[in-house]
């Protein structure tokens, strides 16, 4: 059986991004709530958030005030490493 080797390129910036989203009251505009949400993503580019966000904007009627995102990575250089091991 061929060892499949991991693409590292692939994975660069993979990890947990959580985003709070501050926003309006639909019925009260000058009062703020704010949500959650955390998912796997990619750094910098962050594609589900930016389709969670496009979502919110045509969806949801609470406008956004803000979006404050921190990122986790969740593969490291360091977590790849060749292990020689004998399998019986």
């Amino acid at each position: 059986m061929p060892i499949r080797l991991v693409d590292t390129d692939r994975n660069d910036g993979y990890g947990l991004t959580t985003a709070q989203i501050v926003y309006r009251m639909p019925d009260h505009l000058h009062l703020f709530q704010d949500f959650i949400w955390q998912r796997y993503d990619t750094f910098p580019e962050f594609p589900v958030l930016g389709a969670f966000l496009s979502f919110w904007e045509e969806k949801i009627e609470g406008p956004i005030h803000s979006v404050t995102v921190a990122h986790a990575r969740l593969i490291a250089p360091t977590d790849l490493r060749a292990m020689r091991a004998r399998l019986n």
